[in-house]
């Protein structure tokens, strides 16, 4: 005779113990971290140059829901263009999976590989790769925001203000790479003026990162090659542009403050939806941007929009 007691209903509806063995502490909490966190790594999403390029994607998991899904937030880890530590902004990341967003952190190829604009194409076609298989990875293709730090926030502005086919016309266009809204972290965004105010760096020669960019030259001899880099090229009066929010330090040893306010102003003089956070006593990266308050203006601004 069977006298298993298999429960077939919903999660919900299962019956709670009134077992309570003689000094057993009985206690009543609510889970507040969110989500759990499920990595699945090393997507293949494309292979160029020689380079098998991934999506490490954060994906949340809902115990009660494995139906669920999830919007995309998608994440270019700064790294001057060169080869990604891919796992730098994990910790971050982490916090931002938990609140119910998948993350997808994207590899471009490095500038010493593929100059500009490989990295926006790479980012389109991740991207167009998570729609296209977006019932597999459990994300909201409708639901879709950017978010870069540093030479990953330039990649980021960049891949959210151009059109589908602008810098990738030669490229698989059947799935869109648009994106809802933007977050830009301390990103350069005129290389060719990084030079004009104080930084620990020499960013006009060949080998900098903004000279490898360009393709291994000196940045104030090729304006030519420079122009197409420069996110505010991109922007019109009668062009729509997603609501980008930018963050920078106001002591960033690296990315001036100023690159930020390049493009703040001409999002405002074109009457673009931009807000902008100066971190006073901030650098590139921490004194402020590893905080809860910081993570929060992120969190609040793309609620609104995804």
């Amino acid at each position: 005779m069977d006298n298993s007691l298999l429960f077939t209903g919903d999660a919900n509806d299962f019956p709670e113990s009134s077992e309570l063995p003689e000094g057993v502490k009985q206690i009543e909490l609510e889970d507040d971290f969110g989500y759990g966190v499920n990595l699945i790594p090393n997507i293949l999403y494309a292979q160029r140059d020689g380079e098998d390029l991934h999506i490490q994607l954060l994906l949340p998991t809902d115990k009660m829901d494995d139906k669920k899904t999830y919007p995309l937030i998608v994440y270019v880890q700064g790294s001057a263009w060169f080869r990604q530590k891919i796992f730098s902004s994990l910790q971050r990341l982490l916090r931002v999976c938990e609140q119910g967003y998948a993350v997808a952190i994207v590899q471009y190829r490095p500038s010493d590989v593929a100059p500009f604009p490989a990295q926006i194409q790479d980012t389109k076609t991740a991207i167009r790769f998570l729609r296209k298989n977006a019932s597999e990875y459990k994300v909201d293709p409708e639901r879709v925001a950017i978010w870069g730090d540093s030479s990953g926030g330039h990649t980021a502005v960049m891949v959210g203000i151009t059109d589908d086919g602008e810098l990738d016309s030669e490229l698989d266009n059947d799935y869109s790479a648009k994106v809802k809204c933007i977050v830009d972290w301390y990103g350069p965004t005129d290389i060719s003026r990084m030079s004009s105010y104080p930084s620990t760096m020499d960013h006009n020669e060949p080998q900098s990162p903004e000279g490898m960019l360009i393709g291994g030259k000196t940045v104030n001899e090729n304006p030519e090659n420079v122009a197409p880099t420069i996110p505010m090229n991109y922007v019109s009066a009668d062009k729509g542009i997603p609501p980008i929010l930018i963050m920078h330090g106001s002591k960033d040893p690296l990315v001036h403050f100023n690159q930020s306010c390049i493009l703040y102003n001409k999002l405002k003089e074109m009457d673009k939806e931009v807000e902008m956070y100066k971190l006073k006593g901030a650098y590139h990266g921490h004194g402020g941007f590893n905080s809860s308050k910081a993570l929060n203006i992120v969190l609040e601004f793309i609620v609104r929009y995804i």
